[in-house]
């Protein structure tokens, strides 16, 4: 039986594991904005009706993203699962500290999957060896981005030879300027964007493939009918067209993650920093996860891959747009880098406590 894919947001996790109620956590673990696109009442044949695929969602993305044409999905999720299946069998490069679900998805469609260290993005010839490569970019939960033009030599490169470059932009749209979406009609890539993050619609479970028409109709006989439901094309019809929302957020989110970045290093921390997260690798990143915990305090701890050498990490999402959720953070990382410092100096000690050790 293969290892369960542990993913953030799973604070009822930590409420067992902890005993704290779910109401007094500030839950940090994923790297959703957690001011989201406000949701109104939706008419009642949103909910009574069948979803229909003639109601302009799909024109409605592929303008939003500057994009020849969409395919809305339940999820970048739905197409993760698919699309291995649509290409051909061979090796492709997955970034071994990114999303957990593209090395699992790829080898149940009969890929040999090569684990890539973070450094292998930094070299020109990275396709070279591979028929298959899968970029998150911005990468999640590194922070790491690419140029188009990297991106555009891996594809060509991938592409000559019957390849194709997945490229996963759920957090691009902090930064929409650097995205490929508008060259998504050329073959060997897909491109895929969701309303998760940028939106915080997580909920609504829908997504986008930007791709050449010929592999969007693949998918689309692979998915079948009402892929979205009816509410969720509702909603993302009206965020998808809420331009001021847009501008208003990407300024609002690029001084939040400023202001978490300066946070975390103003607590001796040094974080590679996104508008929506920060990262955190430290070797004692385990304690450092479970002494916020202990204080109401949930992030997203990543195991060092066995795969590559690589640090253990945390990632932590941006707090509401509350001071007092502001503060709380200050508090807990104040008195969680403390502790640790006092726990090193007694005993030299960088070890996260058992779950069910009392401390």
């Amino acid at each position: 039986m293969s290892t369960p894919i542990r993913h953030g947001g799973d604070l009822l996790a930590a409420v067992r594991r902890y005993g704290r109620p779910a109401e007094d956590w500030l839950d940090l673990s994923t790297g959703i904005n957690p001011d989201g696109y406000p949701v109104p009442a939706l008419p009642a044949d949103a909910w009574q009706r069948l979803p229909q695929d003639g109601d302009g969602l799909a024109e409605l993305a592929a303008q939003a993203y500057c994009a020849p044409q969409a395919l809305p999905v339940a999820g970048s999720q739905a197409a993760i699962r698919t699309l291995p299946q649509l290409l051909k069998p061979g090796r492709v490069g997955v970034a071994a500290q990114g999303y957990s679900e593209y090395a699992p998805a790829f080898a149940r469609a009969g890929h040999q999957v090569m684990p890539l260290a973070e450094a292998d993005f930094a070299r020109g010839d990275l396709a070279a060896r591979l028929d298959h490569l899968v970029v998150v970019n911005p990468n999640n939960p590194t922070g790491r981005t690419l140029t188009q033009d990297t991106l555009l030599s891996w594809h060509a490169d991938l592409a000559a030879r019957g390849g194709t470059l997945l490229l996963d932009e759920a957090f691009m749209d902090c930064t929409p300027a650097l995205s490929l979406a508008a060259r998504s009609d050329l073959p060997g890539l897909v491109v895929l964007r969701s309303l998760g993050k940028f939106y915080g619609l997580a909920g609504v479970r829908c997504g986008f493939v930007l791709a050449e028409p010929a592999l969007l109709a693949a998918l689309a006989e692979q998915l079948g009918h009402w892929t979205v439901a009816g509410p969720a094309r509702a909603v993302a019809r009206l965020a998808l067209a809420d331009h001021n929302w847009q501008a208003a957020t990407r300024e609002h989110l690029r001084q939040a993650g400023q202001r978490l970045a300066a946070m975390l290093r103003a607590h001796g921390l040094a974080p590679v920093s996104h508008p929506l997260f920060s990262w955190v690798p430290r070797a004692d990143a385990a304690l450092l996860h479970d002494t916020l915990a202990r204080q109401g305090v949930w992030t997203r701890l990543f195991d060092a891959p066995a795969s590559v050498d690589a640090t253990p990490s945390l990632r932590l999402g941006l707090p509401p747009a509350q001071e007092a959720a502001w503060q709380w953070l200050d508090a807990a990382l104040a008195s969680a880098c403390a502790a640790m410092s006092m726990d090193m100096h007694q005993d030299g000690s960088t070890q996260a406590p058992s779950p069910t050790q009392p401390r």
